[in-house]
């Protein structure tokens, strides 16, 4: 037996764990593209490479990201916050102005993310109100050292610098 759980409950708990901010990008058939910004974001297996997330099953991007059966996952710096929240909008032109290249599948690899993991879909299954969203790591690099863009309680943050060493 399950206990029902508040979600707002479920919500305001678990979001006193801290994660990372990713970009989910991709370029569907019609040649618009699309993206969505996901918290749950992690690696899967070594081998072979698989990464996962999840995302929400009322989500209008989701479809058009996986008409396109590939993605690339950008992990967002902490000076991107206003990316994110432009790609976060409902907004069907959320792409205009977003500096990008594609990557060699054709994804959106945002200009200035921390690091950017190019995907085909490997596959999807259902978990709850999200999909679980399996990805088959094609290529993946660091496009520069920088610090992530993190969600925590709510809102945005940065990692705090680290202490200055005593010599």
């Amino acid at each position: 037996m399950t206990l029902a759980i508040e979600p707002a409950t479920f919500r305001r708990i678990l979001g006193h764990y801290p994660t990372g901010v990713c970009a989910i990008t991709a370029m569907p058939p019609d040649g618009r593209p699309a993206a969505m910004i996901v918290g749950s974001f992690t690696s899967v297996s070594l081998d072979p490479a698989l990464v996962a997330f999840f995302p929400d099953k009322a989500s209008s991007s989701w479809p058009r990201i996986a008409e396109a059966g590939r993605f690339c996952v950008n992990v967002l710096g902490d000076d991107q916050e206003a990316l994110c929240r432009t790609l976060a909008s409902k907004d069907p032109d959320k792409f205009v102005g977003v500096a990008h290249r594609p990557s060699a599948l054709g994804s959106p690899v945002l200009d200035g993310a921390i690091a950017w993991i190019d995907c085909t879909i490997y596959a999807v299954h259902d978990a709850g109100d999200h999909h679980l969203v399996l990805g088959s790591v094609h290529a993946l690099d660091v496009h520069h050292p920088g610090a992530p863009l993190l969600f925590h309680r709510g809102t945005y943050g940065k990692l705090a610098p680290p202490p200055c060493s005593r010599t």
